[in-house]
């Protein structure tokens, strides 16, 4: 019988840092097996979800999805996984991730504390603790902005036909891909934006637009209500639109307290 290798999922938007923090673990935990390095949120959501990994290192922020978003995602999509934070916040916040019992690495990621996170995943058994993690969500209220990080989008350059319009970010209704490029559907039409979708997501304030779909962001504002379907998967309805938007199971998470 092969014995069974645990996996993991590690999520870093800094490829240097995600680097280096998977050559730590291999030297740390060489029968860990790791099925995906992610360079932002949504890809370690839709990770998560593919792989089920027993483990999962998740930087708190992260382009698109924080940390902690991925973390409630992964609570619906694979609750068996144990999440691990990484963080550079300062002792307040590492005061909030202790009180809620939840596992976390403080930047830069020593040896031996790594070693210690290691065997106490290893002495472990059962995913994530939902309670857990509403309590730190609570403790850290809204994530503060880095202090060197650019200010989100609030306008953008999109063409219509002949045509380039000065669209205001806030009246986005949400953003289509649409191969290299991205849609943007506001209440005067359709444009386009020579961005992809990917790149403009970490451009965007995250306390605003979510990703839903892998080809999807939507405005929160825009947001009218959310159908939960069978399979895990939803729906979105927008305020004032016909069209309704799908939301992928791997990002219903985001809507648990809607």
């Amino acid at each position: 019988m092969t014995e069974h290798r645990p996996t993991c999922v590690v999520a870093e938007d800094e490829r240097l840092l995600r680097e280096d923090l998977v050559a730590r673990l291999a030297e740390a935990w060489p029968e860990l097996r790791i099925v995906e390095a992610c360079e932002d949120g949504a890809a370690a959501v839709e990770a998560i979800e593919a792989h089920r990994p027993d483990v999962a290192f998740l930087d708190i922020r992260m382009p698109g999805l924080t940390g902690l978003e991925v973390a409630s995602a992964a609570a619906l999509s694979s609750p068996g996984t144990r999440v691990v934070f990484v963080t550079a916040y300062d002792q307040y916040a590492i005061d909030a991730f202790e009180r809620g019992a939840v596992d976390y690495l403080l930047k830069p990621v020593t040896p031996d504390r790594l070693e210690t996170t290691v065997k106490r995943l290893q002495s472990r058994v059962g995913g994530l603790d939902a309670a857990a993690l509403a309590a730190v969500i609570e403790r850290l209220g809204p994530l503060r902005p880095d202090a060197g990080a650019p200010a989100p989008l609030t306008w953008i350059t999109a063409s219509a036909g002949r045509e380039t319009r000065l669209v205001l970010v806030e009246d986005v209704a949400y953003f289509r891909a649409d191969n290299k490029y991205t849609v943007v559907v506001t209440a005067e039409g359709e444009a386009l934006l020579r961005t992809p979708i990917k790149e403009l997501l970490g451009q965007l304030d995250p306390a605003m637009f979510k990703q839903i779909h892998r080809s999807t962001i939507v405005n929160l504002r825009a947001v009218a209500s959310v159908v939960r379907e069978d399979g895990g998967r939803g729906c979105v309805r927008l305020r004032g639109r016909s069209e309704t938007l799908p939301v992928s199971a791997a990002y219903m998470g985001l809507f648990r307290h809607m």
